[in-house]
Order: C-alpha cells, then sequence, then structure tokens
C-alpha cells in the first residue's frame, strides 16, 4: 500500500486518556484502531507532576509517567500509535477521509475524535516557570497538594468562583484576582465566593509576574489598574481559570459545537452529528475535564464505533 493512501477500520486521533482507553477497547475488539497522537502526545497530562486522583494508583503517580503506561497498554492489544499531526478532514462521504502531515490521505470507516482541550494562560514566562511548581490549571487536580496554605486564583467566570470556593475548603486563604470591577460569574456563583470567608477578591487586579525562590512559587506581583499600585501577594499556589480552549479548529463547519468550540454528542453517547465520528475527553466536555471522566467516554467511543461497525456489516431487517 503507498505510503500516500491508507484505509483504516478505527482511526483515533489525539492521544491523552480518552484517546489511549479508546484504543484500548477498540484493539480488544479488533477493530486495529490506527492513533495519531498529535504534536502532545499523552496530551495535557503530560504537563503535570503528581496525579493523585486516578483510581489504582495509591501512591499517585507522576502524569507523563501514567500516559507512558496507558501508551504500553494500548499498544500491547496492538493499536499502531504514530506520532504526526493531522491537518484536514473531510466527513461528507463515507469513508471519512484524513491528511495527516498534510501529506499523507486516510480513509477511516470510524474516526475517534480526542484531541482535548489546551488550558488558557496569561502568557507570563514565569507561569510556564513554575508550571507543576506551584502553578496549576485545575484546582480539582491540584488544590490538594496546597492544603493549608495560602493561594491566589485569577478569573471571574464561574470556573474561576467554582474553583475558588473548592480551594477555600482546602486552603487557608484564597486570593481571587479580578480584572475588572466585578465578576462575569452567574449571580448565584458570586454570592457563594462573597459568602466564603477565607476569599479575598482584589477587583481591577492584574497579574504582574510570578514570584518564586526557583523551585516553588513564592508570591504574585499584581497591580491595580485603576491607581497603578503595585503589590506582592505571599501565596505559594497561583491557579489560572480564564478558560479552555477546545482542540477543534479542524472540524469547524463539518462537526456541530457550541459557542466556544467544544464538540456537541448526542446525550449519554459519543455520537456526534457525522455518521461513523465519535468525541471523547476534554474536547467534548467542558464541565468535568479529568482524567478519569476522560478515560471512561474513550470507552464509550471504542464502543460506540464497535456497535456503528457491527450494526453496518449486519443491518437489522425493519
Amino acid at each position: 500500500m503507498s505510503q500516500e493512501n491508507e484505509h483504516v477500520q478505527c482511526l483515533i486521533i489525539g492521544s491523552g486518556p480518552a484517546g489511549y482507553t479508546a484504543a484500548i477497547y477498540a484493539a480488544r475488539a479488533d477493530l486495529k484502531p490506527v492513533m495519531y497522537t498529535g504534536m502532545q502526545a499523552g496530551g495535557q497530562l503530560t504537563q503535570t507532576t503528581d496525579v493523585e486522583n486516578f483510581p489504582g494508583y495509591p501512591q499517585g503517580i507522576m502524569g507523563p509517567e501514567m500516559m507512558e503506561d496507558f501508551r504500553k497498554q494500548a499498544e500491547r492489544f496492538g493499536t499502531d500509535i504514530r506520532f504526526g499531526y493531522v491537518s484536514t478532514v473531510d466527513f461528507s462521504s463515507a469513508p471519512h477521509k484524513i491528511v495527516v502531515d498534510e501529506v499523507k490521505t486516510i480513509t477511516a470507516d470510524t474516526v475517534i475524535i480526542a484531541t482535548g482541550a489546551t488550558a488558557k494562560w496569561l502568557g507570563l514566562p514565569s507561569e510556564q516557570q513554575y508550571n507543576g511548581f506551584g502553578v496549576s490549571a485545575c484546582a480539582v487536580c491540584d488544590g490538594f497538594f496546597f492544603k493549608g496554605q495560602d493561594v491566589a486564583i485569577v478569573g471571574a467566570g464561574d470556573t474561576a468562583a467554582e474553583e475558588a470556593t473548592y480551594l477555600a475548603k482546602l486552603c487557608k486563604t484564597v486570593h481571587v484576582l479580578v480584572r475588572r470591577d466585578e465578576f462575569r460569574a452567574s449571580k448565584a456563583m458570586v454570592s457563594r465566593v462573597l459568602a466564603t470567608p477565607n476569599i479575598v477578591v482584589h477587583y481591577n487586579t492584574e497579574t504582574q509576574e510570578i514570584l518564586g525562590n526557583g523551585k516553588n512559587v513564592t508570591a504574585v506581583k499584581v497591580v491595580n489598574n485603576k491607581t497603578n499600585v503595585v503589590s506582592d501577594i505571599a501565596v505559594e499556589g497561583f491557579f489560572v481559570a480564564i478558560g479552555h480552549k477546545p482542540n477543534t479548529d479542524i472540524f469547524q463547519g463539518q462537526l456541530d459545537m457550541d459557542d466556544t468550540g467544544y464538540l456537541l454528542t448526542k446525550p449519554g453517547s459519543t455520537l456526534t452529528n457525522i455518521e461513523g465520528v465519535f468525541a471523547c475527553g476534554d474536547v467534548q466536555d467542558m464541565y468535568y475535564r479529568q482524567a478519569v471522566t476522560a478515560a471512561g467516554s474513550g470507552c464509550m467511543a471504542a464502543l460506540d464505533a464497535e456497535r456503528y461497525l457491527a450494526a453496518k456489516e449486519h443491518p437489522v431487517e425493519a
């Protein structure tokens, strides 16, 4: 078969917990899945340090190590894992047409999309320097490591408000940094924040720099954009909650998505609006965004793909 053209039963796009779990199930069902990892093999978890909330790892595990375990398990059952990215897709007819690395065309009977989402960052060099060492984009994942400590969280929407109240149960003081003079969050969420005694809200406040000792975060330098007063707030954790961007640009105009770009799936399933195309993990989940929920939906996607192919092979008589 030529390098430029190939046909597969099941193509998996993306390689986080959702993609790898889909691969394990699809391979065991003999769908002979081919996976393209994307440019960040292993997804967001490869940028985290300790993962302590995934079942089956009683001592916790490092994010990259965990993704390596997922990959090995998918390979053990015969998944063909390839490093590369999908540049364009054409879901207008079956089989679906996918172009990889802008040169190779693959046709696929089923496509499982597990491209995930990317956390939005402030864009400060210190943010990346201390990412995993005090800086995080997930309070539910990492809040536990800051028990009894002072932390700051930047953001003004529902996610920031929700994560601030979550952190308040664990941390000594939670400083909420709001750029404008009010929250964008719903009234109910704002009321909850304001009613929590150990949350301190700083309005009209922008983050200038995250300060640290070379190993861990020690403070955050902020400026009041009304008075121009610069000050340092002593914290050991800094959480960014300004949203996530789902990695769905290549599916624009072909798959149904919400206003922010998350893929829409039929309730209780991974089915998209296109037959034979399934979406799982953070690319279609703006609410939970956990490794374990992504893995669960990856399982669902593989089962949905398997059932779709079985129905095609043996159509039920009306």
